[in-house]
């Protein structure tokens, strides 16, 4: 039975190889497709893409531009892609903003053949989002809050550039979190902030704090599914 398996497994492998090495990788190919929101199926106009073809240099994959376009006022496209030689994956990048975020969707040759004229991309609107922090305590003076958020299992650093009203003593600057890889830090008494940024509307936000007193080191973890059109807050008080 071992036998039988095994003979299987790599008349598959062999398969595979085979097929793979008959992709043409050079010419030129015809793809359309649309871009849409996740939530409502509303077509999203003047999406900019990016198509990227991955050539395999010694042990990594590098990217190699083979075009870039727009999704047009119906939220569809049609493109005539340079294929890259020698590349068996492609890259489609969705360019994000402040209405959505960017994405990236990997295709094989075989695959992006296969669907090229049926290729569709789905996005997750993003929404305002605050975090505000109030310490009423008055002691001890030397706190130290760890701040980090996730909105649909995607870490804040990636999803949307924050601003920080007062990040408190001059040496609690936020590349602190760098070292710590608990996230943004605050310590001492001057911690009254507020964060503003973007989050995934209709998914959940986790937000993770992390308090160290007296030596002590207290988890507090909320979460909050964020609304479309409306500014959502989170307070924090300690």
């Amino acid at each position: 039975m071992r036998y039988i398996k095994f003979q299987q497994i790599f008349i598959t492998y062999i398969s595979g190889l085979i097929f793979t090495g008959c992709l043409n990788t050079e010419g030129t190919l015809e793809i359309k497709g649309k871009v849409e929101d996740e939530h409502t199926k509303m077509k999203i106009p003047g999406r900019n893409i990016i198509v990227q073809g991955l050539v395999k240099n010694e042990k990594e994959l590098v990217p190699i531009e083979a075009g870039q376009f727009s999704t047009d006022s119906s939220g569809s496209f049609t493109y005539t892609l340079r294929k890259i030689r020698n590349a068996y994956y492609y890259n489609f990048c969705i360019v994000g903003d402040s209405d959505y975020s960017f994405k990236t969707k990997k295709f094989g040759l075989y695959e992006l053949q296969r669907n090229a004229k049926y290729l569709f991309f789905s996005l997750n609107r993003l929404v305002d989002f605050r975090i505000r922090i109030y310490r009423k305590s008055t002691s001890p003076y030397c706190d130290t809050l760890y701040l980090s958020w996730e909105s649909n299992g995607i870490d804040f650093k990636v999803i949307y550039p924050y601003k920080i009203e007062n990040y408190g003593m001059p040496d609690n600057f936020y590349g602190l979190s760098a070292y710590s890889g608990l996230g943004l830090v605050w310590i001492g008494e001057n911690t009254n902030s507020t964060i503003r940024t973007r989050v995934f509307a209709d998914k959940m936000t986790r937000i993770h704090w992390e308090l160290v007193r007296n030596k002590e080191r207290k988890e507090i973890t909320d979460t909050i599914t964020c609304k479309r059109d409306i500014i959502n807050t989170v307070y924090f008080t300690y």
